[in-house]
């Protein structure tokens, strides 16, 4: 059996007004910190992971590394595990973006399966990097526990994966900043076990969780 721990990064500038952030290397806040903390607290109680496995953004390098000294392993990036390439959208604002191209921001909400970002990636080249990352490691790790820290939109995707739904239930699932999920596989056969729990977190003053 393998189990798997994904974590979406701690806070970072961006989320709330929400930015196509991205490709963005944005650094963690404090409160990022504090959450990257209280995660790696949480997890080095109730799992054993052998590996932590990281996008190449700056802000999940960091989470991951908290993560990383507070189990006494190793961490590798992964540049599948990347977010998202937002193109021309990188960086803008959700209001900018619903201003200057209303008729593609409603599909982006509506059927975020059929849009590529101009000058960017579908949600179809996201998911096929995330899961392919996710096999690897899946065959490197056979039966242990490792974590993967990554992003809002690949988190939800592999997500997807896992449960067998379809790109276009994108939005029915949430990953708040250092959210955890549990994938498990057990003979071939794969299981969410967990999803987007923040008990950590909530247990924390005057923390953000948007």
């Amino acid at each position: 059996m393998a189990q798997i721990v994904v974590v979406r990064h701690g806070h970072v500038e961006g989320i709330q007004p929400e930015r196509f952030r991205g490709r963005m290397d944005l650094e963690l806040t404090a409160v990022g910190y504090r959450q990257a903390h209280a995660t790696a607290a949480r997890i080095a109680h109730h799992w054993r992971p052998v590996m932590v496995y990281t996008s190449p953004m700056g802000r999940c390098v960091a989470t991951g590394q908290v993560i990383a000294n507070a189990i006494g392993t190793q961490f590798a990036v992964l540049d599948d595990l990347n977010d998202i390439d937002y193109g021309e959208w990188q960086g803008k604002s959700h209001q900018e973006m619903c201003q200057h191209s209303p008729a593609l921001y409603r599909r982006w909400l509506a059927s975020p399966d059929l849009v590529r970002f101009p000058g960017g990636e579908s949600l179809q080249q996201l998911s096929a990097r995330v899961v392919d990352a996710l096999r690897l490691i899946v065959q490197q790790h056979p039966e242990a526990t490792t974590v993967i820290v990554g992003h809002n939109s690949g988190n939800r995707a592999l997500l997807l994966q896992a449960l067998g739904l379809p790109l276009s239930a994108y939005w029915r699932i949430v990953q708040d900043p250092c959210g955890l999920n549990e994938i498990v596989t057990t003979d071939g056969l794969m299981s969410v076990q967990r999803m987007n729990d923040t008990a950590h977190l909530e247990r924390q003053d005057n923390v953000v969780t948007d």
